[in-house]
């Protein structure tokens, strides 16, 4: 019998390449160069599977299309808003995700953005390498503290559970979240955290909110100017969610005017273009979207993929499905 063949829109580990072209009849992107909405397109007419990442544009016009021969998109990622759902079930298609495997490491730049912001870290590396520190004094780059304030976490999924462990466990931080359903008093113990009944509720409260909810056209602009006035003057914004989260005019208005205390955000809305408004603000810290970028997350990642793939095939549903 032959294998299904399956498109791999980009470069993967190659540990999980080499797995992938074994169980399947895989065409790899060795170039590794995004594909265009077309080429996604015609390739749901020629392969029986496509493997798309969160930055592969499939839109409801890559869906109008007679009779695809593909069944199932195994998406690379956590997020799938960058797929046109309803074209998707339109054709009868599955699609699924990759959950769990990239949680902590997501978590980790999340933390990671904002230890930098909060204190400072991005103003500092720029002074030193651009030679112009000139030396300790006492009122050089003075920061925030981290320990013992309190985060917003809006999104209370395995994201940003695993940010509130970091955040409460590790820096004593009180813990906020704003989440579209009542989260389980067990799950909110174990973070000694709080849930608040709106995000307008839960902006004032906090020195840092801390973004993890889905990105789609349900949360497009869920940050935007009136948010962003709910905000503490000297609080914190960290993104790890999706660009479209964060209204980028707004947010950069935000920060010019100092309305906020600072941001950091490791997705941009449109990426890889960046907002030209964000990049001459100094109180942002801003990352290429690494947050899974691990050798572990990202392995991790593909064989969860391959699972899922595995199992279609085989005519098991995948424990993944989103759709």
């Amino acid at each position: 019998m032959a294998k299904p063949k399956v498109l791999v829109t980009r470069r993967w580990p190659a540990a999980v390449e080499a797995q992938l072209s074994e169980a399947f009849d895989a065409v790899l992107n060795t170039g590794d160069k995004p594909l265009s909405e077309d080429e996604l397109r015609d390739a749901m007419t020629s392969f029986d599977a496509v493997l798309p990442t969160v930055t592969d544009k499939i839109s409801a016009r890559a869906f109008d299309i007679a009779k695809p021969q593909a069944r199932i998109l195994a998406n690379y990622g956590v997020g799938y808003s960058h797929i046109d759902m309803h074209g998707a079930a339109g054709h009868g298609m599955t699609v699924t995700n990759t959950p769990d495997v990239l949680s902590e490491c997501t978590a980790d730049i999340a933390m990671t953005l904002l230890l930098m912001v909060a204190r400072r870290a991005g103003e500092g590396e720029r002074e030193l390498r651009a030679g112009e520190w000139t030396g300790w004094r006492p009122t050089h780059l003075v920061g925030t503290k981290v320990s013992g304030k309190t985060l917003g976490i809006v999104g209370f999924g395995r994201i940003g559970q695993e940010m509130a462990r970091r955040a409460h466990h590790g820096f004593g931080m009180k813990i906020v979240v704003q989440n579209r359903s009542r989260v389980s008093p067990d799950v909110l113990a174990r973070y000694n955290a709080t849930q608040a009944d709106s995000l307008e509720d839960l902006m004032p409260q906090c020195d840092f909110v801390s973004l993890h909810c889905p990105g789609g056209a349900a949360n497009r602009h869920l940050i935007n100017t009136r948010m962003l006035n709910l905000m503490k003057p000297d609080a914190f914004l960290i993104n790890t969610a999706r660009g479209e989260v964060i209204d980028e005019l707004a947010l950069s208005r935000a920060l010019w005017f100092e309305t906020i205390g600072g941001a950091g955000l490791d997705v941009f809305d449109g990426e890889p273009r960046i907002n030209p408004d964000l990049l001459d603000c100094e109180n942002l810290v801003m990352l290429p979207h690494l947050g899974s970028a691990t050798r572990e997350a990202r392995e991790a990642m593909g064989f969860r993929v391959l699972d899922n793939l595995t199992d279609f095939f085989a005519g098991r549903e995948p424990r993944d499905r989103v759709m």
